[in-house]
Formats: structure tokens, sequence, C-alpha cells
């Protein structure tokens, strides 16, 4: 396998991931330590990382690493990739063992489930969310066409329109979570957030709905490569949405609907 190797400078912060310990409180349960000195970091592919054997498997990246380079670098979506998203993974399989949820569709999960249960809400949500996240992400820049484009125009007046109103909730949300662009109920199109793992799925979501496209501002998404700045990261995460795949949502989502 090719091996990709970055050197570091001296750095003192650390990442983490958000799960529990207990029904209420949330800790953490994985923890990325950056280099504490100049050194060599060894960047592997995505395809030597697996989940444990269980209900869930991770999705396949369609590119290396460094596929989305500069904009988002190679260790950051590595971190992201095997190890947030890996945990989130792996604990969700833990979690469901021999209970009613372990051969359920992981939708079924989040609208049915006990929002109480925070260690099961966390997981689930963790995998949900960054299942779509990583099926979103291309190295091609591209805008949306087909029924997505035309519903864009109907319902935002423009492209443009809908990619204002997203990147200014998710440079206004404050601390972990995420903004979604959904289907909701209706056959609408709406830009909603929720706070950490949580998504318009679940039963406390302000707008209730289908994610086709959702933007992951947890800092481990961003803070190696842009520290502060987070809007930097919107904007570079903006460029390299998955266009095609979120019509294909679209349009799946409008099923549920029965609007096609």
């Amino acid at each position: 396998m090719k091996k990709n190797f970055i050197r570091f400078g001296i750095l003192t912060s650390f990442f983490v991931l958000f799960s529990c310990n207990d029904s209420n409180k949330l800790t953490e349960v994985v923890e990325v330590p950056l280099p504490t000195k100049e050194e060599k970091i060894t960047i592997g592919t995505p395809e030597e990382v697996k989940a444990d054997p269980g209900s869930f498997e991770l999705t396949k990246l369609t590119f290396p690493y460094d596929g989305l380079a500069p904009d988002i670098r190679s260790l950051t979506l590595e971190t992201h990739y095997s190890k947030h998203y890996l945990t989130y993974t792996n604990n969700l399989n833990k979690e469901i063992v021999s209970t009613e949820f372990e051969n359920m569709p992981i939708e079924d999960i989040l609208k049915k489930m006990d929002l109480s249960n925070a260690k099961l809400r966390q997981n689930a949500g963790g995998y949900y969310n960054h299942t779509m996240y990583f099926n979103l992400l291309t190295p091609k820049e591209q805008t949306p066409k087909d029924t997505l484009a035309g519903s864009i125009n109907k319902e935002f007046g423009s492209f443009n329109n809908l990619t204002n109103q997203f990147k200014a909730m998710a440079t206004k949300q404050f601390g972990s979570g995420w903004v979604w662009l959904v289907v909701d109920r209706y056959g609408k199109l709406q830009v909603t957030l929720t706070g950490d793992q949580d998504n318009p799925l679940m039963k406390n979501a302000l707008i209730l709905g289908t994610p086709i496209m959702g933007i992951d501002l947890w800092e481990h998404a961003y803070y190696l490569d842009y520290q502060n700045r987070k809007g930097t990261y919107i904007d570079a995460f903006y460029k390299h949405v998955n266009w095609e795949k979120v019509n294909e949502n679209y349009k799946e989502a409008l099923k549920k609907v029965k609007k096609v």
C-alpha cells in the first residue's frame, strides 16, 4: 500500500470525539493527539480502514486522502474518516447487539429510538451523519443539475441564494453540530441545523425531514487545516459537494413524501 508522509511542527492541541458514559452526560471516547514535535506522520489509505463486524459498515471513499487537498488536507481527512467515523460505527454496532435495532435500517433507528438513550443517540447520529458527509465529498467542483437545480431555483430563487443561506447558517452555528439541506414532510427544500450528532430524522428536530446534504461543524472536521477560521472551512467544503449525489438523495427523498 502506498503511504504518504507529512512533516508537522510543534503543536499543542488535540482532537476528541464525544460519546457517552451514562444516559445523560457526553464524554470523550477517542483522543487523537497531534504531533508534539517536528516529526513525520504516516498516512495510510481509506481501503485499509475496516469497522469491526456488526450491522453497519463504513461507506467507502471514492478518492485517496489527499484527493481534496489543499482545501481539506490528507491528515484532516484521514483523522476524520479512520478515527472519528470509525469510532461512531464501532460504537453503534456494539450498542445495538441483541436489541430490536440490530437489523434495522439506520433511518428507522433514528426515527424510533428513545432520545434519552444518549449512547445510542450519539453513535447512531454520528454514524448516519458521517456516512452522508463522506458520500457527498468529491474532488471536482460541481453545481446542481437536473431535478434538484429546478427546485432550488423555484424555492430559493437561485443556487447563489441557497449557497448564501447555507453558509450563513453554518457560520452562525455555535459549538458542535451540523447544517443540513433537507426535504421536509411536505416535499419542500429547507436549510436547518442540529446540535452535536443529532439530525433532522430525529423526533426533536426543529424541521423534521430527510437530509440530502450536510456539513460537519465539529472541530475535528476542520481544525487541523483552519483552526478558528471556520468560515474558510465552510467555503472549502462547499467546493467539494457532489451535487450529483445530492440530486440522487433529493429524488429518493421526494419518493418518501409521494412527490414523484
